[in-house]
Parts: C-alpha cells; sequence; structure tokens
C-alpha cells in the first residue's frame, strides 16, 4: 500500500501477514505429508509450483475468462474510466485495467497478482442499479483492494486450497481404482489404495485449514475495504445505500445465475448469497454480515461528520 491515500490499515496488514505464515506452515506439513505417504518428493514440489506459477500469473485472465468480462478502453466505457482515473488520482495509485461483465447479477470485483496486472471489473447489472456516487464508492472499495494488495495475498491462499482440492479428488479416485485392482495380483495388495488414502487425508486437512484461514481473511478484508472507501470519498453513505441495493436486488436474480458466479464470491463487492444475521454459517462465509457492514458505515459518518 506503499504510496496510496487510501486510509491504512494495520490490523489487515497483520492478518494477511498471519494468513501466510500459517499457510506456508500448513502446506510445508502438507508437502511433508503427502512424502511420509508414499509420494515422490520432486513429484509433490513439480506439481505444487506448476499449480503456484498458473494460478499466480493467470489469476487475472482465468477470472475474467469465466465472468465473461473484457476489458473495455476509455472509448468504449468513457463514464466508467473516468471516474476510475478520478479515484486513483485521488488516492495516488496506479491505475488498473477496467473491465465490463454483462450480467444482470450486480457486482464487482478486482483481481490480479500485482499493481500491473490488476483489473477491475463491474457487471453491466452494477452500473444499471446504482447512481454515479454509490457506483464511485463501490469503485473506490475494489480499488482499495489493489492499494491494501490483499487481491494479490487472496490469489496466492486461493492456489493452495485448489492444489490439495485437486489432489483429494485424485487421490480418493486413485483409492477406489487401486482398491478395485488390488485383488488381481499376487503381490501388489492394499498398498497402493493405502497410500492413495493417506494423500486424501492429508490433502483433505490442508484444504480445510488453508479454506478457514482464506475466509477468516476474506471477511476481514472486506470491512477494511469498506472504511478505506468510506475515508476515500468522505461519503459512507453512498457506500451503504449501494450495499443495501445489491443485497436487497439480490434476491430478484434467477437463482441459476447467482449459482453460476457463486465461485466469485470471494472477489465479489457482496456474496451471491449471504445470510442475515449471525450464525455457524458466517464462520465460513466470505462476507461479514451486511448489517455489521452498514453499521461500520454508520459509525465512519458519525466521525466525520463531527469532524465537519
Amino acid at each position: 500500500m506503499a504510496g496510496s491515500k487510501f486510509r491504512p490499515d494495520r490490523g489487515l496488514t497483520a492478518r494477511m501477514v498471519m494468513t501466510m505464515v500459517l499457510l506456508f506452515l500448513v502446506y510445508v506439513a502438507f508437502v511433508a505429508g503427502l512424502v511420509l505417504a508414499g509420494l515422490n518428493i520432486w513429484l509433490v514440489l513439480v506439481l505444487v509450483a506448476a499449480f503456484a506459477a498458473f494460478s499466480y500469473f493467470s489469476s487475472d485472465k482465468i477470472a475474467m475468462f469465466a465472468m465473461g468480462a473484457k476489458e473495455v478502453s476509455p472509448q468504449q466505457a468513457p463514464d466508467l474510466h473516468a471516474m476510475v482515473d478520478r479515484l486513483c488520482a485521488m488516492a495516488d495509485m496506479a491505475k488498473p485495467r477496467v473491465g465490463i461483465a454483462d450480467t444482470d447479477v450486480p457486482n464487482a470485483f478486482a483481481t490480479g497478482h500485482s499493481e500491473k496486472s490488476a483489473v477491475i471489473c463491474v457487471t453491466t447489472g452494477l452500473m444499471r442499479r446504482l447512481d454515479g456516487p454509490e457506483l464511485e464508492a463501490v469503485v473506490a472499495h475494489e480499488l482499495s483492494h489493489i492499494a491494501h494488495r490483499d487481491v494479490m495475498v487472496m490469489t496466492i491462499a486461493g492456489f493452495l486450497g485448489i492444489v490439495a482440492g485437486f489432489l483429494t479428488q485424485a487421490g480418493l479416485r486413485f483409492a477406489v481404482f487401486a482398491g478395485a485392482g488390488g485383488n488381481r495380483g499376487n503381490n501388489s495388495g492394499p498398498a497402493p489404495a493405502v497410500v492413495a488414502l493417506l494423500v486424501v487425508l492429508v490433502s483433505a486437512v490442508a484444504w480445510v485449514l488453508s479454506f478457514l484461514l482464506t475466509r477468516a481473511l476474506s471477511r476481514y478484508r472486506e470491512l477494511a475495504a469498506d472504511r478505506a472507501a468510506a475515508y476515500l470519498t468522505g461519503r459512507p453513505s453512498m457506500l451503504g445505500s449501494a450495499l443495501s441495493k445489491i443485497t436487497g436486488d439480490m434476491a430478484r436474480i434467477p437463482t441459476r445465475d447467482l449459482r453460476q458466479v457463486e465461485p466469485f464470491n470471494a472477489f465479489f463487492f457482496a456474496p451471491a448469497f449471504a445470510k442475515k444475521g449471525f450464525s455457524m454459517n458466517q464462520l465460513i462465509a466470505t462476507h461479514p454480515p451486511v448489517e455489521q457492514r452498514l453499521a461500520q458505515l454508520s459509525d465512519i459518518s458519525r466521525q466525520l461528520g463531527r469532524g465537519a
């Protein structure tokens, strides 16, 4: 966040560092467990490195493609580009690429592994529903994710979960295959199936831990982005209004459309499916409760009002 005028958030920085350290420890144990389970260490390292490189350098392209989003030029979307230009000037940050996704689901997201690869994307449904100041507040929220660099952390954390999930599924399939063929030979025995099940166990534990760590960071980073956007624009009420509109209109979107974009919940401004109030589901939610976000914005409004 060096050089940015977005409000610093030491709590977010501390959580990002802690999450990355814990994830590193989890996956050191993950690789060690796979090796002890019988897998070749070089095979494990090559697999993890390949997934890491692919996810890290292609995260922006994958997200844009999956959402059906396209990068737009200033000539194609002059108003949106002007808004991003103005906010980047206010925040004293480099301008990211700008994209639009043609979907009625009202949302926005930012992605990319670095400032140079960063892209901010809004949906046509969002632009249709929000007034200018409301849309500006949402764009400021997404720009703060880039400035805070939590997009990069979420990208790295996400690929680790993908690796563990892939190995869990592969291990289950191999265990079934090895178990079916294990009785055909005198010396083959159940060893391949046992190894595969050990891989599944280690991978599943790593996936659960990375999932919980990433979700905890995801919830906090949304609150941090709300705060940063509210202080930068000086109009937290506009962000609260946008949040209320989006969550209210989300209930009118066909469930099929929401299911299609649900995998992107962790990167969205507002989740496709949200639970009201606190429940056990909030422990694995990508976003804090809407009520908590609105309460925080109301507090900021009062603070700014006293300052004025």
